[in-house]
């Protein structure tokens, strides 16, 4: 099994203004990029548009005089991605450790908090049924 390609940062912008907005042309996302502030040159997002083709993170359709490109992979799965490639690299594979750095890193919201404890409480419903049935 191949390696996923993953996103540059700056691949990674582009990609966001795609989930958000797509299908876009290149003046859509240059237009996105700058309003957010990040003095980026049309030719520079551009070029990267076009290694991110080839690179197979983006699709172009060339039917209309202006191309439109979409994201080739889901939002979610790209950030699955990004934060398996960060587990392994930075965490060795230990999932609770990037978790406890993730919240001692910065100050979370009680919403976020209640959200996280939604989110281990549904995985370990998810994961006693799984051994109970393996078991049963």
């Amino acid at each position: 099994m191949t390696e996923p390609v993953l996103p540059t940062d700056s691949e990674l912008e582009i990609l966001k203004v795609l989930w958000d907005k797509q299908p876009c042309s290149v003046r859509d996302v240059h237009d996105a990029i700058v309003r957010d502030g990040r003095p980026l040159a049309y030719t520079t997002v551009l070029k990267l548009m076009q290694i991110m083709t080839e690179k197979q993170l983006v699709t172009r359709d060339s039917s209309n005089r202006a191309h439109v490109y979409t994201a080739a992979i889901p939002r979610p799965q790209t950030q699955k991605q990004l934060v398996d490639d960060l587990l392994k690299r930075a965490f060795s594979g230990s999932a609770a450790e990037l978790i406890l750095h993730a919240l001692s890193g910065r100050k979370s919201t009680q919403k976020e908090l209640a959200e996280i404890r939604l989110t281990l409480e549904k995985f370990e419903k998810l994961t006693d049924s799984k051994s109970n049935k393996s078991s049963g």
